[in-house]
């Protein structure tokens, strides 16, 4: 996976904004104001994804690109790698899933915001 691939189906899901409030390397992207995966842009190694802590587990296990959430909370975030050994199409999967994790978890005003407004 590349910088473009990450950025464009990060920003075509409803609600989310892109955002650098770290530093000017770490690219965020949030969902109604709520982290659901970020990335350092130089160099484009990896991504840090909001997983169920379950599910978290079991990937990590399975795949050898998948570790515990780097310089994030360990049971909530993987940092998955964009070297090609997991391939766009189950990292774009993982993105979808973080991003209904966290609305999932939004109030109900930011639920109900998210699906009246064409934001």
């Amino acid at each position: 996976m590349n910088l473009e691939t990450y950025r464009n189906h990060c920003l075509q899901k409803k609600g989310v904004t892109e955002e650098f409030p770290f530093d000017n390397n770490t690219l965020v992207y949030k969902v109604m104001g709520r982290i659901f995966t970020l990335a350092n842009i130089e160099p484009f190694e990896r991504v840090n994804l909001k997983c169920d802590p379950e599910l978290a587990l079991q990937l990590r296990e399975r795949y050898e690109g998948v570790t515990s959430g780097y310089h994030m909370n360990k049971k909530h975030w993987n940092t998955v790698s964009t070297d090609g050994s997991i391939s766009e199409k189950v990292i774009c999967q993982w993105i979808d899933t973080a991003y209904e994790l966290v609305v999932e978890k939004l109030p109900k005003k930011d639920k109900q915001k998210l699906k009246q407004e064409d934001i």
